[in-house]
C-alpha cells in the first residue's frame, strides 16, 4: 500500500475514534501520529489489516495523550478500558468529515488546510510545502481550526455547496511544493462523489478533470504561461476529457443544472473544439448566461463578455464589458484582448500592463507585460 492508498483510510480511522468518545481534535492528532507510523513500519511489514492496525494504534496515541493532560483526568471514564477494532465498527465517515472540515465558521484557507490533514490524511508539512509557507505557521492554522470545531456535533447535516467550495479552492492552488493539489483535489472530489449521488459534486469532477486534462499545454517549456488560443491541443489528455465529458452527461441528464455542471458544460466545448476559431462560442455564451442566472456572479458576467467578443465580435464583447466594475480581477485583461481584436493596439498595450500590476501570479503578470511589450514595439502607422 503506498502513501496515496493509505491517506485513503483516514476518514474512518478518525470517524471510529470519535465514536469511541474522542474528540475531533484529539482523534485527528493520533491518527496522524498512527500515519507517520505507518510510513515507518509498513514497507518491511505491511498488516494484513491495515485499518485495524491504524484504529489500535492511533487509539494507543490518543489514550497516551489523554492520560498524560492532567486537565482532561474525566475523560479516562471513556478511555478506561481500550477496546480492540471489530469487523461491525468499521463505517464510513468521510461525509461527516468533510461537511465539518468545510464548516461555515472557518474561513478559506483554514478550511481547506483542515480538509487536506483530516480527509486528505496530508501532514502539516506537506501542507505547509504546497502552500510555500512556514510549517509552524500551518501548524497554527490547523490548531486555530480545530478548536473552531470542537463543539461541533460530528453528525450535524453540512452543506454540499460549502464543502464543494473548498474542494475547488484546492484544486484552484495550483501545482506547488510536495503535493500535487490539483490531483489531491481530484482524488478528494472522487472520494465525496462515490459516497453521494449529487449531480453538483459529479458537475465539479467533471469540471475538475476537463481542466487537469489541459495541464501539460498550459506552460511552455521554459515554464511561461501559454493561452488557451495558443496551446498545443495534442497535449491535452484526451481520456480525461473523455470521462470527464461521460461525467457530465450523467449529471445534465438529472436535469438539475448547478454552477459547477455549467462551468464544466463550457469546459467540454472548449475541450472538443480542434482550435480557438473551431470553438462554439455561441453555445458557450448561451451557458454563461446560465452560469449567470444561477450565480449572478461578476466574474462569469466577465468570462462572458470575452466569449460574446469571439461569438459576436470584439465591440460587442466590448460593449458587455462596459457595464461591469473596473476593479473586477483580470477586468484590464479581458479588455486589452478586446481592444486588440478591434484593431486598437495602443489602448490594448496600455491595458495590458495595467492587468500586469495587479496580475496574481508571476506567471501571469510575465505574460501581460510581454503582451503590451509585443504591441508597443509595432509600427505605428
Amino acid at each position: 500500500m503506498n502513501e496515496a492508498e493509505l491517506r485513503t483510510l483516514t476518514p474512518t480511522v478518525i470517524g471510529i475514534l470519535v465514536r469511541r468518545g474522542a474528540d475531533f481534535a484529539a482523534a485527528e492528532d493520533a491518527v496522524q501520529d498512527a500515519l507517520v507510523g505507518a510510513v515507518r513500519v509498513w514497507p518491511d511489514d505491511q498488516p494484513r489489516d491495515p485499518t485495524g492496525w491504524l484504529v489500535t494504534v492511533a487509539w494507543r496515541k490518543f489514550l497516551d495523550a489523554a492520560r498524560a493532560d492532567t486537565a482532561r483526568r474525566h475523560r479516562e471514564v471513556l478511555v478506561e478500558r481500550e477496546p480492540m477494532p471489530g469487523p461491525g465498527e468499521v463505517a464510513d465517515d468521510t461525509l461527516q468529515l468533510y461537511f465539518l472540515c468545510a464548516h461555515p465558521s472557518l474561513t478559506p484557507a483554514s478550511a481547506v488546510a483542515l480538509t487536506l490533514r483530516a480527509v486528505g490524511g496530508l501532514t502539516t508539512r506537506q501542507i505547509a510545502r504546497a502552500y510555500l509557507v512556514p510549517e509552524a505557521t500551518m501548524a497554527q492554522r490547523i490548531s486555530r481550526a480545530k478548536r473552531t470545531v470542537a463543539g461541533v456535533r460530528f453528525n450535524q447535516p453540512g452543506d454540499v455547496a460549502t464543502v464543494l467550495r473548498v474542494l475547488y479552492l484546492v484544486f484552484n492552488e495550483g501545482y506547488s511544493g510536495d503535493v500535487d493539489l490539483a490531483a489531491e483535489a481530484i482524488r478528494l472530489t472522487r472520494q465525496l462523489a462515490a459516497k453521494n449521488n449529487h449531480e453538483e459534486i459529479a458537475g465539479l469532477l467533471a469540471l475538475m478533470l476537463l481542466h487537469d486534462a489541459r495541464r501539460a499545454a498550459r506552460t511552455g517549456p521554459d515554464g511561461r504561461l501559454v493561452t488557451l488560443v495558443e496551446q498545443d491541443r495534442s497535449l491535452w489528455d484526451t481520456r480525461l476529457i473523455g470521462e470527464g465529458v461521460h461525467v457530465l452527461q450523467t449529471a445534465l441528464a438529472r436535469d438539475r443544472l448547478g454552477e459547477f455542471q455549467a462551468q464544466a458544460a463550457i469546459a467540454a466545448l472548449h475541450a472538443d473544439a480542434r482550435s480557438t476559431a473551431e470553438t462554439d462560442w455561441v453555445q458557450i455564451v448561451e451557458w454563461y448566461d446560465e452560469l449567470v442566472r444561477l450565480t449572478d456572479n461578476p466574474v462569469a458576467r466577465l468570462n462572458r463578455a470575452v466569449a460574446v467578443g469571439e461569438a459576436a465580435g470584439p465591440r460587442a464583447g466590448l460593449a458587455a464589458l462596459a457595464g461591469l466594475d473596473p476593479a473586477l480581477p483580470r477586468h484590464a485583461a479581458a479588455a486589452a484582448y478586446l481592444h486588440e481584436r478591434d484593431g486598437n493596439p495602443v489602448t490594448a498595450a496600455r491595458l495590458y500592463a495595467e492587468a500586469a500590476r495587479s496580475a496574481p501570479n508571476l506567471p501571469e503578470r510575465d505574460h501581460l507585460t510581454r503582451q503590451a511589450a509585443r504591441l508597443n514595439a509595432q509600427p505605428r502607422g
